[in-house]
């Protein structure tokens, strides 16, 4: 049975584990520190690594912020911080508008990452179009909330394509809720790739895919894993507690579609929210401070 992930760092893990090997041809990994907070980035180099981990070739940073569910001291702008430093090497070097896109569903919690964070992000593009004097040092910004194919009838992809058309960006940041393996990572980290996103595919549910292919530009994706695929946690549980012969089709099987997340996944998913938003308008507008994007919310 495979465990299903979103986080090219837990695919890396996993792959270690079957082949019992450290080194995957056509990859490379690294450990650093960002701001107080570990980081782990993996690059895709060839085909033979997409193969392997079942990802495009590119660039992956996984943030980890156990610090700021622990409220360790300056947790909270350090997190920001941190975002923004990983987020802006990945930006175009030009200063055109930036599309970001948030997706999920407002009203089922796990997938609410997307909207929630949308009202975190500081929109410029409307006024640096008509208040260029005043406005012109901003990078112009402009965000769509999608929504879902099942409330609004149409595939997230093609609003945001239309949106595209309209706004004509250097590049689209892309923002939703992942599938980790282990709970650990649930609402702690935030992975930042530069290869685009393909939504639902941590828990099967493959959509269509925001790439450079598929909108003509470069595209970001953030995530945070809110779930964790009720069959890939009892596997990892039962093979951690020492059982072995387990049969992973049935026990898939019996748990076909089910999710876990925690009980305050509500708090942990706004604050998250939060860190992604004023860590994008950091990264953005290289300027600003948290209290101008404060000041800018209110």
């Amino acid at each position: 049975m495979p465990r299903h992930t979103d986080l090219a760092a837990e695919a890396h893990e996993l792959w270690r584990e079957t082949a019992k090997m450290d080194d995957l041809p056509g990859t490379r990994l690294r450990e650093e520190t960002v701001c107080g907070f570990p980081v782990s980035i993996v690059e895709i180099l060839d085909k033979n690594g997409a193969e392997a981990l079942g990802k495009p070739p590119g660039t992956y940073a996984t943030l980890t912020l156990s610090g700021l569910i622990r409220r360790e001291t300056d947790s909270f702008p350090r997190a920001c911080q941190a975002l923004a430093t990983l987020l802006r090497p990945m930006l175009p070097h030009t200063c055109g508008c930036v599309l970001i896109a948030c997706l999920g569903n407002a009203d089922i919690t796990p997938d609410a990452l997307g909207p929630l964070c949308a009202r975190c992000i500081c929109v410029t593009r409307h006024m640096t179009e008509r208040f260029a004097d005043t406005f012109g040092s901003m990078r112009p910004v402009a965000c769509v909330t999608p929504g879902v194919l099942g409330t609004t009838g149409v595939e997230s992809l093609e609003l945001v394509r239309g949106a595209a058309a309209h706004t004509r960006p250097d590049c689209i940041i892309v923002i939703d809720a992942l599938a980790s393996r282990r709970m650990g990572r649930v609402c702690t980290t935030v992975q930042l790739t530069d290869t685009g996103l393909t939504p639902g595919s941590g828990i099967g549910n493959h959509r269509k895919a925001f790439s450079r292919d598929t909108l003509g530009v470069p595209v970001i994706a953030i995530g945070v894993p809110t779930v964790v695929d009720a069959a890939t946690l009892a596997l990892d549980l039962l093979e951690e507690s020492g059982y072995t012969g387990v049969d992973a089709d049935t026990l898939s099987s019996h748990s076909a579609g089910m999710i876990v997340t925690p009980r305050e996944i509500d708090t942990r998913v706004a604050e998250m929210a939060k860190v992604l938003g004023f860590g994008i308008n950091l990264a953005l507008q290289p300027d600003w401070t948290l209290s101008d994007i404060e000041l800018y919310l209110s």
